[in-house]
């Protein structure tokens, strides 16, 4: 039976019902903002002369492909099939490793490195989804759902929202314990989740994982008077190392640290969050691979140790590709010649300020993987 909305707590963070889908995508059809941005990323060349015709065609387009969606399974399926042309168009190989480790009939607390907004929780969908693993729910932060039709495109797909946007030491506490209240629920429940080890993509290509995201988890555990260690089990938490051979946004990843470390600051344009969505989807990936790990068992004393384990489990199972290789000058003699050439290639493309950025971007993995 379903939930009446006078009870339903988790209402204002969870991923939508089935009930609640095609409301949601009526919606997202109808908004302006959502056409005009597709028309402006996917017609860029005709938009300022033809908007007022492309508009209405977009509607009747997305009506006649969505309109029959009601439910979340006929969403992922779509979803499928954008990941399926995604992978063919954008990635020269998509390959994924760990799974026939860990038990498809269970639920799992998948932490991931933090690369691309978009792409982490779809390469990991797409790998569990092959093999017969439930999907996973996903942790996006409200910064990104500033546009109403962006935060229903990700509630109708299996989002649920992380309030980093809250201020004041008492709504902190509430956000953070209706999170950690909804992760493990989601966990007893009918599904995995997918969150990444830190707030924020790794844009220097070191992948740490924050202590906070852990503390966090526990919040629910103390509330219940489990003990740390005893509650970490409960979780099932998996490390994922998610790698890719080509990062599609490295070079504003590069201006974002340059300008820091040269004036400070870096200021975000109004729309930098949507355009690096769009940059991670429909850019050169190279080949990608997604490794899954172990679920943590055994003794954890604190929210570092379990970070601990964490990273060296991303660190050992990272997938280094040639790129990794010939930024960090190792083992470049067995590299393939036209491998080296592409990654030149691309590095010359960057202004010369921001090339030694880049290199240490792509080098930072196989630092991590050594130790």
């Amino acid at each position: 039976m379903k939930m009446p909305n006078a009870v339903d707590k988790f209402r204002d963070i969870r991923p939508y019902n089935d009930d609640e889908i095609q409301p949601a995508i009526q919606r997202v059809i109808k908004n302006d903002e959502f056409i005009n941005a597709i028309i402006c990323f996917r017609f860029s060349k005709i938009a300022k002369f033809m908007g007022f015709l492309l508009t209405p065609l977009l509607r009747r387009y997305f009506l006649y492909k969505w309109g029959g969606i009601n439910s979340i399974d006929e969403m992922q399926k779509v979803v499928g099939g954008y990941m399926e042309h995604m992978i063919a168009s954008t990635t020269t190989g998509f390959t994924y490793s760990g799974l026939d480790k860990i038990d498809p009939t269970k639920n799992y607390l998948f932490v991931s490195n933090h690369r691309d907004i978009a792409m982490d929780p779809a390469f990991v969908n797409w790998a569990l989804y092959s093999e017969n693993f439930k999907t996973v729910r996903v942790a996006i932060g409200d910064n990104l759902l500033s546009k109403p039709y962006v935060s229903d495109l990700m509630r109708m797909n299996k989002s649920f929202i992380v309030q980093r946007s809250v201020s004041g030491i008492r709504e902190m506490m509430k956000s953070l314990g209706q999170l950690s209240d909804y992760i493990f629920s989601s966990l007893q429940g009918e599904s995995n989740i997918w969150i990444a080890q830190r707030e924020g993509r790794a844009k220097d290509g070191f992948d740490k994982t924050e202590p906070a995201i852990i503390k966090m988890f526990y919040v629910n555990g103390k509330k219940q008077k489990i003990s740390f260690s005893d509650y970490i089990n409960k979780l099932n938490i998996v490390p994922v190392a998610i790698s890719y051979e080509f990062d599609p946004c490295d070079q504003q990843k590069a201006q974002e640290l340059y300008d820091k470390a040269q004036f400070g600051e870096y200021k975000k344009s109004k729309y930098e969050d949507i355009e690096s969505i769009v940059r991670g989807i429909t850019g050169k990936k190279g080949r990608v691979h997604v490794a899954f790990g172990q679920p943590l068992k055994g003794e954890f004393s604190d929210a570092e140790t379990v970070a601990q384990e964490i990273d060296r489990q991303i660190y050992k199972n990272y997938h280094l590709h040639s790129s990794n290789f010939i930024a960090a000058k190792q083992d470049i003699s067995s590299i393939d010649i036209a491998d080296q050439e592409l990654f030149n290639a691309r590095l010359q493309g960057f202004k010369p300020e921001l090339q030694e950025i880049v290199l240490k971007m792509y080098a930072n993995p196989v630092s991590n993987h050594i130790k």
